[in-house]
Parts: C-alpha cells; structure tokens; sequence
C-alpha cells in the first residue's frame, strides 16, 4: 500500500512504507565518545494557553522521553534551544525543566547536562544584570547536582562593547563555578540575536576571543559546544584547545566525520538531531566504540540528508520537524508544541521528513507512523 504525500510542486508522489523498523536495542553508555542528545518538550495539548503565555508542558511524557534517550546510553542536554528555550519556553519552565529531569537522571543513573542563560531577562540589560542573570541560573544547575551549560545570551550580545566584555563575564563564571562547565557558541543561523558573538561578526576574531577565554581557564572547562554548520572551522577550533578540554560538536550538517574524527583528534557529541535519532546514533556509536570508524560512517552517513532537511532554513525552526518526528514515534500521543511551533514548517517540509525518517527505519511501528501522517494529511485536505 502507498501514501500519497505532497512534492512541494503543488502535486503529489507516492510513497510506500516501509513494513519493519531498524533494530536497535538499549544499551550501556559508550566508551569512545560521551554523547548528548539535545532533548524537545512535550507540550500539554488540554492546557488553555496562548503564544505569549507561560508554556505548558506535559511532564509526564517530556521526562518518559528522557528515560528513552538514557535507555540508549545517550546522555541528556537538557534545557537548550531543543527544549525551546527563547521559543517558548520561559525561564520559570526551563527552571522546572532542569529540576526535574535533574533528579530523574539521579534516580535511573543517566548523564545529564543542562543549559545556564539569561532568559529572565525580557527587556535591554546592562553587564551586570546579564551576569547577576547566568550566576542565578548557574546556581540552580549546581544545586540540581547537573553538569552546567554556559549557552550563548542575547542579552549579552546586545550589552556587550567589544570582546573584552565576554572575557569579564565569562572569565567571572568560570572562576566561580563549582565544576568544569561546558561552553556553547550557538551561531546565528540558530538565532540570530545571537550575531556577532565574542565580540565580533569575523568568525576569526570571535573565534579567537572563544580561545581566550578558554586557555584562561582550562580546568573550569570540560568542553565547548560549536553549533556554526561549519566542520572546517569546528575542526581548527578543536585543534587549538588546551590539554583536555573536549570539543563537542553542535553540527547537525556534518556531524558523522566530526565524531569519527581524523589523525588528530575527533569531537565528542552534543546534538539536537540525535533527539529522532537516539536509537541508531546510539547503535552508532557502539560500532565505533569497538574501533570500527567504516562502520560507524556506513550506519550515521545515510542519516544526514533528514538532518540537512529538518535544519534547513531557517533553521532555528528545525524543533518543529523533531517534535513531528517523536508523534510520529509515538513518544507522545499528539503533535502540538509550546508557543503553538508545530505551524512553523509546511505540509510539504513534514512529508519530506516522515519518508526520510521512515526510510531509516526511525519509526518503532511503521504502521502507527503511517497512519498518524495520514491523519495530518486528511487535516490539509489531502485525500487517500
């Protein structure tokens, strides 16, 4: 039987399904690379709220789906621009957020890691206000007994001067922080208040400023996150850290050779696209812990072309496309998102991504993903 799906021409092309899903197991953590799935929200589809209101969240489901992930053997990134932090989800929800997956992780023993920013604050900040903002955020991660994130700020971009002011700023978080920290530089194809990080729009200068504050403070530093879509760069970059300090890479474009790395040296992993695909990832990575590099490509590569497709421009929505995909999976039972984000991509751009997800076998029952995309044609008014 065929499906009869939109082509983005204004026809339609037929698909057929496939039968059975990829077998993949859960498993123990990996023993080559540390692994992070960057995880979405499940939102409350009862709840009565508004785009502008305070999110809603099904907590039961967001926290069943962590359990999922840690099943695997993939740790979780919890509270970053997955979860829709800046995109619907509010500071008091993300708080919420990293307290209880915090303790969810402590009861099951999985790695959890969380964001620290500044999105309590809604209106212009001066330097202080913005590092009042991460030190209170920064203390509550601390106190959840989670790794901590220092994420890229708006407010910061928008207060800072010149380079010297992201030195101060981060330069005092590091000192004061209790354990090594992980440092994200989210680029602007994610966000784009988020221009000119580090001080300046020249990526060679940013990138240098990055380094700076790094080679400061090489023991607060556990690792950095660079989501710029970028291997070459992100490679460079992870050339010129210090002893020790791990690159993990953010890049949902070319995330397969960055892990598999190169004669000297490869990234570790912190990603938004291993939130569909945690089960094969994690498969993935099992083959590469046993030093099967061939492997490992021959299972990720296939994955890249749903990756480039959900992240495509503008990619800040890319969230949308991976909490379809999870309805799809039947990780949650409906396709509604915070700040109503699940209308932020096209009836062609879902079609797309339920058949190369489908073709990867993503889908533990390939009949309910079917008939679930079903449903969301019949709502356009597509017709079997």
């Amino acid at each position: 039987m065929t499906i009869r799906l939109p082509a983005g021409d204004g026809g339609f092309r037929a698909y057929e399904p496939r039968k059975e899903p990829l077998a993949a197991t859960p498993g123990t953590p990996f023993t080559s690379r540390t692994v992070f799935s960057a995880a979405h929200v499940v939102a409350d589809p009862f709840a009565d709220s508004t785009p502008d209101s305070p999110a809603a969240v099904d907590w039961d489901a967001t926290l069943a789906f962590r359990r999922h992930l840690w099943s695997h053997g993939l740790g979780v990134a919890e509270a970053m621009d997955t979860a829709q932090r800046g995109m619907g989800l509010d500071w008091a929800g993300a708080a919420e957020l990293i307290r209880r997956s915090a303790a969810e992780a402590k009861s099951v023993g999985g790695l959890i890691a969380c964001g620290v920013g500044t999105d309590q604050l809604t209106g212009p900040a001066s330097l202080a206000e913005v590092r009042a903002a991460y030190e209170e955020q920064l203390a509550l991660v601390e106190e959840s007994g989670a790794q901590a994130i220092l994420m890229a700020s708006r407010a910061l971009a928008a207060a800072a001067k010149g380079p010297e002011d992201y030195l101060e700023i981060y330069g005092h978080l590091l000192r004061q922080s209790a354990e090594p920290v992980v440092l994200h530089w989210l680029g602007p194809m994610f966000d784009p208040a988020l221009e000119g990080y580090w001080g300046s729009s020249d990526l060679d200068a940013a990138t240098d400023t990055f380094l700076e504050v790094i080679a400061a403070h090489p023991d607060k530093v556990d690792g950095i996150k660079v989501s710029l879509l970028e291997a070459q760069r992100e490679i460079d970059i992870r050339r010129r850290l210090p002893q020790g300090v791990r690159c993990y890479t953010g890049d949902d474009f070319n995330y397969p050779e960055l892990i598999a790395g190169d004669e000297q040296g490869f990234s570790h992993a912190l990603l938004g696209i291993f939130d569909p695909l945690g089960p094969l990832a994690a498969e993935a990575v099992r083959v590469l812990d046993t030093g099967d590099a061939k492997g490992f490509r021959e299972l990720l590569d296939p994955t890249v072309e749903l990756s480039r497709h959900l992240f495509q421009a503008p990619t800040r929505f890319y969230k949308t496309g991976v909490v379809f995909l999870a309805w799809l999976a039947g990780h949650q039972s409906h396709f509604t998102m915070v700040g109503g984000l699940q209308s932020a991509r096209s009836l062609p751009h879902f079609a797309r991504a339920y058949e190369l997800a489908d073709g990867l076998g993503l889908f533990p029952d390939p009949k309910l993903a079917e008939e679930r995309m079903k449903n969301l044609l019949s709502l356009y008014g597509v017709n079997q």
